[in-house]
């Protein structure tokens, strides 16, 4: 027997069973759906749930259904950055707040459909502690996204000790051991999908289609694509490091043997290789030079990054949470 809509919300105010993480960003079409399916899936199961809602600096009246819908249930809470930090961060804030035994992260576009969200809990109610959504088909998408996404998990699969599964994105749940595990870990450049894959314990997928975006347009452009994949390489592969070091020696050689050549050239025939050749040499040498210094820079800047120690995001309001919830220790 399903309770009343008031015990609900009261045992979801104690102690909620499961918290729904979704960041926002510029969703005001979508957010009354989002939160009309969420409640529509969770209710049946009968057991209480909060839904946090992480205002990302939206541009438009994001914050403002945000509150609406908090207004009229209480099981909504916001928190509201004081700009934009970002999608990853978003969710790292998520779980910092979130307060269930299984925490799930989904996006606010609609794109997963929030129904999936009863399989992954059946799935962890057998045992699973990292339930993640593996897409099975992506509608909408172009191909040159399709393109590009396969070849970036084709790349980080090699170049990572950590199993990156394919094919999946920030949907998934998490056990509360789980969540522990992640607010512990600071960094400013996140990957939150590869994070998730790093900290271990029992993962399982579970297939799911994609849908196209209920309304609005994408928040990853090719330049935060580009971006993601920076932080997700550098984060967790030293190969471009090592590549210099490897390229070096490559060049040494042919260097070397270059040396040699010329020597016997000279000393047989007399030729002299000509200024052209010369300064195609220099070059060449002076573009590699500069690629890989721009490599180290940017493992440079991510260090420069930790060690100011900045907080990852600042929160400017908050609303649904009591008093005990927000002075717990967090780190921020």
């Amino acid at each position: 027997m399903i309770a009343p809509q008031e015990d609900r919300i009261a045992k979801a105010l104690t102690q909620p069973v499961y918290s729904i993480v979704a960041p926002v960003f510029n969703e005001e079409e979508t957010l009354p759906h989002f939160y009309a399916r969420i409640v529509q899936v969770m209710e049946t199961l009968d057991e209480p749930f909060e839904l946090i809602l992480i205002n990302d600096g939206s541009r438009d009246r994001s914050y403002r259904v945000m509150q609406e819908l908090h207004d009229q249930d209480p099981r909504v809470r916001i928190i509201d950055f004081s700009r934009n930090f970002g999608h990853q961060i978003a969710i790292s804030a998520g779980l910092d707040y979130a307060q269930g035994k299984a925490v799930v992260v989904i996006d606010s576009d609609l794109q997963d459909p929030p129904e999936v969200i009863l399989d992954l809990i059946a799935r962890w109610k057998d045992g699973a502690e990292v339930v993640y959504a593996q897409r099975a088909s992506r509608v909408g998408e172009t191909r040159f996204k399709l393109v590009t996404a396969s070849l970036f998990y084709q790349l980080i699969d090699r170049i990572t000790s950590v199993h990156i599964p394919r094919n999946v994105g920030d949907f998934r749940l998490m056990d509360r051991a789980v969540v522990l595990s992640l607010i512990q870990m600071r960094e400013h450049h996140r990957f939150m999908r590869g994070l998730s894959a790093w900290v271990g314990f029992r993962q399982e997928a579970v297939l799911y289609h994609r849908h196209e975006r209920y309304a609005g347009s994408t928040k990853y452009p090719l330049k935060k694509m580009i971006s993601f994949s920076l932080d997700a390489i550098t984060s967790f592969s030293h190969l471009p490091l090592q590549l210099a070091t490897t390229f070096g020696f490559v060049l040494a050689g042919i260097s070397l043997l270059g040396i040699l050549v010329a020597i016997f050239l000279r000393l047989i025939t007399g030729a002299i290789v000509g200024q052209a050749s010369t300064l195609i040499l220099v070059l060449f040498l002076g573009g590699v030079q500069l690629i890989f210094l721009g490599i180290i820079g940017e493992y440079l800047g991510r260090i420069y990054d930790e060690v100011r120690a900045r907080p990852l995001y600042i929160v400017h309001h908050t609303l649904g949470f009591t008093e005990k919830e927000l002075t717990e220790e967090r780190k921020p």
